[in-house]
């Protein structure tokens, strides 16, 4: 039995018969303004506007439920009507919220601009709740984060929480994923990685990689090398956003590293809010799955090109099946670098 196999089989042991993911990090409402026309600074642009549940760890576990992959939230959330929805309708799509603090605080908020295109303007994150996932709130449920399958946790959680994740998982031999969030948040990785941290995965975006790595990354050749700074800071496998380029994979093997290019599923993105959580989730699931990296960042590719074309931040057509289709497609254009 294979390295993957024996935790997944192990997991399955201690997770009352099924391997399920644990989903550490935000839980929040989004609240997404869309503008009509040309953007003009400084002025009223003419818009439309939508209000519905997100935060990126909610999201990508979420589109792991889509998938039907058993997967456990821990986050945080107020004890106020926005937190209510949250849990109803997060727990309503098939996720395990028993983990999810109720907090005498507000519940977060995201704020997104659009431009007509449905490329991000700014965003604004009020999140503090989240900080209330805490060692110590984390310690209470170590024997869930411990059993998993896989672990992911995104940046909204302060530095020391994901110190403590990254130290259980290693002690419990479970595959760590993290998701940057932000090129702002993601100094709280570099922070890990400092510390020698070994991780399986980081799924940075390009603007993250540049930070990570203190690189200007103006090609493709850049962007390679900035994931080869990643593998000898002790990562394992580099999964970078290329946002309407696709992404690239970058993945140890032995003595040396592979990389492939992976052009983007959609030409034409409608709203790019949850593209990149649903690339994470359905990398994971791919992983789950028993893929190798590689097919499993084209099933997240097919994930994420699915969810950019909807209105949606988590897409109602999210399915394996309409994944494996996409997947079948992306993998003749696949190019190894």
């Amino acid at each position: 039995m294979g390295k993957r196999e024996h935790k997944t089989g192990r997991a399955a042991e201690r997770g009352r018969g099924l391997p399920y993911v644990v989903v550490v990090g935000g839980a929040n409402i989004d609240i997404k303004v869309a503008i009509k026309g040309a953007t003009i600074q400084g002025t009223s642009n003419p818009g439309t506007a939508t209000v519905s549940v997100g935060g990126v760890g909610r999201n990508i576990a979420h589109n792991l439920a889509r998938l039907g992959v058993p997967v456990r939230l821990i986050s945080a959330v107020g004890r106020d009507p926005e937190g209510d929805r949250l849990i109803e309708e997060t727990a309503a799509a098939g996720v395990d919220v028993n983990a999810v603090r109720r907090s005498a605080g507000a519940t977060g908020v995201y704020s997104a601009v659009l431009d007509r295109h449905g490329e991000l303007v700014i965003g604004i994150s009020a999140m503090d709740v989240v900080d209330e996932i805490t060692q110590r709130f984390l310690g209470r449920n170590r024997a869930t984060i411990a059993g998993a399958a896989f672990l992911v946790a995104d940046c909204n959680l302060q530095r020391s929480s994901l110190q403590w994740l990254q130290q259980c998982a290693k002690q419990s031999g479970v595959p760590f994923v993290v998701e940057p969030v932000s090129a702002v948040k993601v100094e709280k990785l570099n922070a890990v990685l400092r510390r020698g941290a070994a991780l399986h995965t980081v799924t940075p975006n390009l603007q993250q990689l540049e930070t990570l790595t203190g690189r200007d990354l103006r090609s493709l050749d850049a962007t390679q090398h900035a994931a080869r700074v990643l593998h000898d800071r002790g990562v394992l496998n580099v999964l970078v956003g290329l946002g309407a380029e696709g992404a690239l994979i970058s993945t140890m093997q032995g003595d040396g590293v592979s990389q492939h290019y992976i052009p983007a599923a959609q030409a034409k993105p409608q709203d790019v809010t949850g593209g990149g959580d649903a690339h994470v989730a359905g990398y994971v699931a791919g992983l789950l799955g028993g893929m190798r990296p590689l097919q499993a960042a084209l099933l997240g590719q097919a994930a994420a090109g699915l969810t950019v074309g909807a209105a949606e931040t988590v897409s109602r057509k999210m399915s394996m099946k309409n994944l494996t289709q996409s997947m079948s497609a992306l993998k003749r254009r696949v190019k190894e670098l």
